[in-house]
């Protein structure tokens, strides 16, 4: 690929790839990352598409796969560091809530709901409701059994509609 068709792809493709990153990871700086690695792992590979669905397809397979191996890799990190600080007698900090006003409920009102959600709900109602992701998808994403993926959708859903009533 010449300069100038790395830059239109980088183009066509950003903003796609960083929102599934920061659906996923909830943090910029990582969803830039693992955007910016996903780009460059189509560019350097030797791969051949037909179509640019495909393309677009294996791009967002891949910035999904890093996202979640990158979600697992924070939770071992902070496994790690609350054990730390349990030993060192250090607490952690407490979290806040989220902040609802008005009604019916606003994008940012079910932005916060979301992050509110843990990380299983909250990662199977993303991918099942915003990325349009099936549950075998899923399941080979994640490694989980489409039944579990089930439990975790509805169950997310159940709690994000409590939040959301809660808040309102």
């Amino acid at each position: 690929m010449t300069r100038q068709e790395i830059t239109e792809f980088y183009r066509t493709h950003h903003r796609r790839l960083y929102n599934i990153s920061l659906r996923i990871l909830r943090d910029s700086d990582e969803a830039e990352e693992v955007m910016q690695d996903t780009i460059m792992k189509y560019i350097t590979s030797p791969g051949s598409f037909s179509s640019s669905a495909q393309v677009s397809a294996w791009l967002a397979r891949t910035c999904i796969r890093a996202s979640i191996d990158r979600l697992r890799r924070r939770h071992t990190r902070d496994a790690f560091l609350e054990d730390y600080a349990r030993e060192q007698g250090l607490g952690p900090e407490p979290a806040e809530g989220p902040s609802f006003a008005g009604e019916p409920p606003g994008i940012e009102q079910i932005r916060s709901a979301m992050d509110a959600l843990q990380e299983p709900y909250r990662l199977v109602l993303n991918l099942v409701l915003i990325e349009g992701l099936d549950y075998g998808e899923i399941a080979a994403l994640t490694g989980r059994k489409e039944t579990t993926l089930r439990s975790l959708y509805a169950r997310g859903r159940q709690k994000l509609i409590d939040l959301l009533k809660k808040n309102i």
